[in-house]
C-alpha cells in the first residue's frame, strides 16, 4: 500500500505498518490533498485483517509535523479554509478508527494539527527534545471542539485550557508529566523504544489486542459521537488569520 501523495507513505514489516507524513521539508506541513491522503491510507489500514499495529512518524528528525501547510490559506476564501479543516478532521478520525493500536513516534516538533496527529494515536512515544503543543490561537484559528477534546481527554480540562490559551510548547518530559505523551526517551533511543513497544503489543493474540482497543474506544464513543453531531462553525477569524499569516510567511521568506 502506498500513499496518494508524495507526503504520505506506508511501509510494511510483517503485521506492523509504518506511516510517514511529510517530505522532510517545510516542517512536514500537510496540504489539504495530503490530509485526504492520510485519511485514505488509514481507512485502508482499518480494513487490513492481518494488521497488528501502526507506527505514525514524520519524515526526518527535525519535525514530526507542523500540521497544516498554512501557505494554502493565505488569501484563500473562507470556504476553502473550512474545507481544509474538514479534510484534516476526517484524517484524524480515520486514525482513531483503526482497530489496532497506533503508536506515534515523535521526534522534533508536533505543533497545531501535528500535535493533533499525535493525539489521535493510541500511544505517543516522544524524544526528550521533542516539542508538542497547540499554538493556533495566534493565527485566529477558532479551536474546534474535536481539537480541544483530544487534548482534554489526555490531560484533563485544566491542562488543555493552559495549552490552548497560551499556545506554549512543552518538551518530551513535560508532555509525559501532563499526560500528553505516553513515554519519553533520549532521541538516540527513540527507534528502539518504539520497536520494543510495538513488539510487546504484537506478541499478544491479535484478537485480544483488537478487543482491548474496542473496549477503551467504547468509553470515548459518547464524546466522539456528540462532537460529530455538533454543527460545524467557522474555522477561523478570517481577517485576523490573513493578517497573521501574511506577517508570518513574510518573515519565513526573509529568513530563508
Amino acid at each position: 500500500m502506498t500513499g496518494t501523495t508524495g507526503a504520505v507513505g506506508v511501509t510494511r514489516d510483517g503485521a506492523v505498518a509504518t506511516v510517514r507524513v511529510g517530505t522532510g521539508r517545510r516542517a512536514n506541513a500537510l496540504t489539504r490533498r495530503d490530509w485526504v491522503a492520510v485519511a485514505t491510507v488509514f481507512e485502508g489500514l482499518a480494513r487490513d485483517r492481518g494488521l497488528g499495529a501502526v507506527i505514525l512518524t514524520g519524515a526526518g528528525d527535525t519535525f514530526f509535523s507542523a500540521g497544516s501547510d498554512m501557505r494554502e490559506w493565505l488569501c484563500a476564501e473562507p470556504a476553502e479554509i473550512d474545507a481544509s479543516f474538514a479534510a484534516m478532521e476526517s484524517a484524524l478520525t480515520a486514525i482513531e478508527r483503526v482497530p489496532v493500536p497506533v503508536v506515534a513516534r515523535v521526534r522534533g516538533t508536533a505543533a497545531g494539527a501535528g500535535c493533533q496527529l499525535a493525539c489521535a494515536c493510541d500511544l505517543r512515544v516522544v524524544a526528550d527534545d521533542a516539542t508538542l503543543g497547540m499554538p493556533v490561537a495566534r493565527w485566529g484559528i477558532l479551536v474546534p471542539p474535536a481539537f480541544a477534546a483530544r487534548i482534554a481527554l489526555l490531560t484533563g480540562p485544566a491542562v488543555a485550557r493552559d495549552l490552548l490559551f497560551t499556545g506554549r510548547l512543552v518538551d518530551g518530559r513535560e508532555a509525559v508529566r501532563l499526560g500528553l505523551a505516553s513515554s519519553h526517551v533520549l532521541a538516540a533511543d527513540l527507534d528502539d523504544a518504539v520497536a520494543a513497544l510495538v513488539a510487546a503489543i504484537t506478541a499478544h493474540p491479535p484478537a485480544a489486542i483488537r478487543a482491548a482497543k474496542r473496549s477503551v474506544d467504547a468509553l470515548l464513543a459518547p464524546v466522539r459521537e456528540r462532537l460529530a453531531a455538533a454543527p460545524a462553525g467557522p474555522a477561523a477569524d478570517y481577517a485576523s488569520m490573513q493578517e497573521g499569516l501574511a506577517a508570518f510567511l513574510s518573515g519565513v521568506t526573509r529568513a530563508g
